[in-house]
């Protein structure tokens, strides 16, 4: 169920621009979890971390203005 979870996320995320904004200014992994999971969804750092990997996304930070490459479009 907690994957399931983190792939809803990630599409939520992929769907909604200020969703993705607002995530992607968060620097660290540990208060990025906590917000999704304030906001509904059911998931640890290691379930984020299990289904990045699974799919060979990074959670690491890129450009100006930054932006993560996790989300599903």
């Amino acid at each position: 169920m907690a994957k399931e979870s983190v792939e809803q996320f990630l599409i939520d995320g992929g769907e909604n621009e200020k969703m993705r904004n607002s995530y992607d200014s968060i620097r660290e992994m540990d208060e990025f979890v906590a917000r999704a999971n304030n906001e509904g969804y059911s998931f640890t750092k290691a379930e984020l971390e299990a289904v990045l990997q699974e799919s060979g996304d990074s959670f690491d930070l890129i450009g100006n203005p930054t932006k993560r490459m996790i989300w599903w479009f």
